[in-house]
């Protein structure tokens, strides 16, 4: 058989066989938080998952409210974000048919070991928040509409501050830049533990007001809505969401650890 003959069976024969592979790839789209991610909790449990089902799950790291925006624009398979009211509504308004309870871990507030503005001996959150708007020390917001920043302004909004003035630095980012942002400006940040935990770059920063009920952060996974969106893979996308809330995956997300330290709490009913 000539050499060119031969060339064109092998190349017709690759791009038959294209299309069976490509079929044969099974995987979803996942609107989730770059908490989530950049703490390292995705690169721990997808490959168990993965291993589980044979189905994979590709991330698209984002803050909370973009993660709302690309489902409802059906540009995700399924959902996994942490602000619970925000979850509500999205179920309300028809674009989710369920909503789990899947983990949870807490935010603190973090700044200069030194503590300028005392925040340390701070009887409630909010009374942290009143001593670094009333010492003018620098804090950094994330500013990108995630769980993280929503939380931040609400407990703004009820200790009564106005954040506008050049102590307060709204940056538009997600949680390991604005830390990154924090650490060289010897600035406060609010921030999610997990991430905090799984951040190296830490400078002069430590953890200086934890533990307050109000700082409770949860995590809902969301079955998005069949009828509203028709071409998601939601029998995929339902196997995830199940094994979230399963032994397996319970278990998986216990286990992930940062130096023997425990970043998310499972809590599936």
């Amino acid at each position: 058989m000539p050499r060119r003959q031969r060339l064109t069976i092998l190349a017709l024969g690759i791009a038959l066989s294209a299309p069976l592979a490509v079929a044969e790839e099974r995987f979803i789209t996942l609107a989730s938080t770059t908490s989530t991610e950049q703490s390292g909790l995705f690169a721990d449990i997808v490959p168990q998952f993965r291993e589980a089902t044979g189905i994979d799950v590709r991330v698209v790291a984002v803050g909370t409210g973009q993660a709302f925006e690309i489902a409802r624009r059906g540009d995700a398979d399924s959902l996994l974000v942490h602000d619970t009211e925000g979850e509500e509504r999205f179920i309300a308004a028809g674009y989710a048919s369920e909503r789990l309870d899947v983990m949870y871990n807490d935010f603190v507030l973090i700044g200069p070991r030194d503590d300028p503005a005392g925040i340390a001996e701070a009887d409630d959150i909010l009374d942290a928040f009143n001593l670094i708007a009333a010492s003018g020390t620098p804090f950094t917001s994330r500013g990108d509409d995630s769980g993280t920043h929503r939380a931040e302004q609400r407990f703004w909004q009820d200790a009564g501050v106005d954040t506008a003035g050049s102590w307060y630095r709204e940056l538009g980012s997600g949680m390991g830049a604005t830390l990154n942002t924090a650490a060289a400006m010897d600035a406060y940040v609010f921030a999610d533990r997990a991430t905090w935990l799984a951040f190296d770059n830490r400078h002069d920063l430590a953890v200086l007001f934890e533990g307050d009920e109000a700082l409770f952060n949860p995590y809902g996974s969301l079955l998005l809505d069949r009828e509203r969106h028709p071409h998601l893979k939601h029998d995929l996308a339902e196997q995830w969401h199940r094994w979230l809330v399963s032994k397996e995956g319970q278990e998986a997300i216990a286990g992930y650890t940062i130096d023997g330290e425990q970043l998310f709490f499972p809590n599936a009913e």
